[in-house]
């Protein structure tokens, strides 16, 4: 597989929504693959960037595979399954048409936690086509069986973990953006990938915590984070959350913290959303406080607030942010709409380590 490799990532009807957070990642952020297309019938013809963040960025979207395959030659090598819905599983829709990618000797990236090599039906199809079945997920469990061991305290730099309200509120574009902010300045920084969307992406160090079993998810996490102490020795590392700490259904916030140790934490929070993502019976927390839970939880000061912009004017993002700074005492921004400036130079100011590395 090469750093360069084109693919298509299908995302039918989720395409800029919460499920369809992978194809989302994906658009904005790739060194792993090259994205030639999406497909996404709902909203065939649009660019990809202008859809999400109003810029294009001339990834097309497809109405469908035969569409996308047409429209971006013979180079495409991976289709990437896309989408991350509750149940984890693909319905006879999906299947069908990874079946057809296949015949069209496409590879197939699967982050799901329904394995297309426990199903002897595709792993037949795929050596009949002579392509490969990458389940992302599959790949990491069955081999990831580390506890916790203190490894993480001998780990000299510091750590900011990327924590949230809700799953899919912007924590892994977050962490990216901060990550290439902080190396733009001349940092040696590593991001910490904790779900299937930045594996794909290409991260260097990380695991899908969500595939682990309970026992060694602490211990995977720190493992992670010291073979990227060992090989990189960086001079300052972004942790990238999943989930949140006060959600009900998820629990990888808490291995994060446990695993990681972070010395501070950043919270990324919708403001417009009421319930929770794919629970439209439970409100939102409170951010107020989340931001208590997270600091007693983790014994981290919170050093900054992001702001997901979905459903804000611009005015009502603005007036959000100088609440939010002015109630919480801490840099907020959106870093989509604005950049990390502010965070970055917090981060210098509770860090001034860095700031010794940068002026030598």
């Amino acid at each position: 597989m090469t750093d360069t490799a084109s693919a298509i990532v299908y995302c039918e009807d989720f395409f800029g929504k919460m499920d369809g957070k992978t194809a989302n990642g994906l658009t904005r952020y790739s060194d792993k693959y090259k994205i030639a297309g999406i497909i996404d019938s709902t909203k065939a013809g649009l660019d990809a960037g202008e859809v999400l963040d109003g810029k294009p960025n001339g990834i097309k979207i497809f109405k469908n595979i035969f569409d996308a395959l047409e429209g971006t030659g013979d180079s495409i090598k991976y289709f990437i399954y896309g989408m991350a819905p509750l149940s984890g599983s693909f319905s006879t829709e999906d299947s069908n048409i990874i079946f057809y990618a296949m015949e069209r000797k496409l590879n197939i990236i699967n982050g799901l936690h329904e394995f297309l090599t426990d199903n002897d039906t595709f792993v037949k199809k795929a050596a009949e086509c002579n392509v490969q079945l990458h389940d992302i997920r599959k790949q990491q469990n069955s081999k990831q069986r580390h506890v916790f061991n203190g490894d993480i305290f001998k780990v000299d730099c510091p750590r900011i973990a990327i924590l949230g309200t809700d799953s899919a509120v912007g924590k892994r574009t977050t962490s990216v953006l901060i990550t290439k902010a902080l190396q733009a300045l001349g940092l040696n920084t590593v991001m910490i990938a904790t779900g299937q969307t930045g594996v794909i992406q290409g991260a260097e160090f990380g695991v899908p915590l969500d595939a682990l079993t309970e026992q060694f998810i602490s211990g995977e996490m720190e493992k992670a984070i010291f073979t990227a102490w060992e090989s990189k020795h960086p001079d300052i590392m972004i942790l990238e959350g999943q989930g949140s700490l006060s959600h009900p259904a998820y629990l990888s916030s808490c291995f994060i913290i446990r695993g990681g140790q972070p010395d501070a934490i950043i919270v990324q929070h919708p403001p417009k959303r009421e319930k929770l993502g794919d629970y439209p019976d439970i409100n939102m927390p409170d951010l107020k406080e989340e931001i208590e839970l997270i600091e007693v939880f983790s014994k981290a000061p919170v050093i900054g607030i992001t702001i997901n912009h979905e459903n804000m004017s611009d005015s009502e993002l603005a007036k959000t942010i100088k609440e939010y700074e002015k109630k919480f005492n801490v840099p907020t921004t959106d870093v989509l709409k604005f950049n990390c400036d502010s965070l970055i130079e917090k981060i210098l100011t509770i860090f001034p380590q860095l700031k010794t590395k940068l002026a030598a």
